[in-house]
């Protein structure tokens, strides 16, 4: 596992007003703390000091990469995986982040087969490695190249490349399509993370519902639906079932 890393910018940030009563400096020392608790071996007490700050609203991604850590080696794999995952929505390229997340990963016992997210992975790699942001800029930028590059086209024929045009439009569409679906899965696609050690997925919401698979805490789930404190969960093809909503987190 590799060291928490405590830098000037964060605690900068952390100096800032915050939400509602508390101020920048009372979440900052939680933090810090929070920090010592873990260099101690204290890893329950750190989990206590980050969730403290992130409760009152502080949107960090080395805050929630900490929580992460702390809840790793305090062997509650699911709530580490939890906010790992949070904090790569905000930090996708983060090295260290990529590294304990992926170690973590490697622990859940329950393995997706569905090929059809692996394909999309691979096609759209661009998206799990820049942030939401960086995408639309990206579009942005190609899109006005793609525009420069045809008007310079119509009045400079043999100086403009017409497979250059082709490659950034391209490459445009992709990050457009990118972008787009970017926004789709923010607003209509709910993810979340099992807690629960272990957890029967079922077909209905009675207890008594035929069981039709189990998962394990730290597996990552599409939530389909919402109801009366139930959850009916996508985890791989064939595999969708409900379970209550205290078994899982959404990220």
């Amino acid at each position: 596992m590799r060291n928490v890393q405590l830098t000037v910018l964060w605690i900068i940030l952390f100096l800032l007003p915050a939400p509602g009563i508390l101020h920048g400096s009372e979440l900052t020392r939680a933090f810090l703390d929070g920090i010592n608790e873990y260099k101690t071996g204290h890893y329950a007490a750190a989990v206590e000091k980050f969730s403290f700050v992130a409760d009152n609203g502080i949107i960090n991604p080395k805050l929630f990469y900490n929580l992460g850590n702390a809840y790793l080696k305090n062997d509650e794999l699911g709530y580490a995986i939890l906010w790992y995952e949070r904090a790569l929505r905000l930090t996708p390229n983060d090295p260290d982040l990529k590294f304990n997340l992926d170690h973590a990963r490697s622990l859940v016992k329950d393995i997706n087969e569905d090929k059809k997210g692996l394909v999309f992975q691979i096609l759209f790699f661009w998206k799990h490695l820049l942030s939401a942001g960086s995408i639309q800029w990206t579009a942005i930028g190609l899109s006005g190249i793609f525009w420069i590059l045809l008007t310079a086209r119509l009045f400079i024929r043999e100086k403009i490349s017409g497979m250059l045009c082709w490659i950034v439009a391209v490459l445009a569409v992709g990050f457009i399509l990118t972008a787009v679906y970017n926004q789709y899965e923010a607003k209509y696609i709910k993810q979340a993370v099992i807690i629960s050690k272990a957890v029967s997925v079922r077909s209905g919401l009675a207890e008594d519902a035929t069981e039709l698979f189990i998962l394990h805490a730290g597996t990552k789930v599409d939530i389909k639906k919402e109801y009366k404190g139930f959850l009916r969960i996508y985890f791989s093809n064939g595999k969708i079932g409900w379970l209550k909503n205290s078994d899982a987190v959404l990220i």
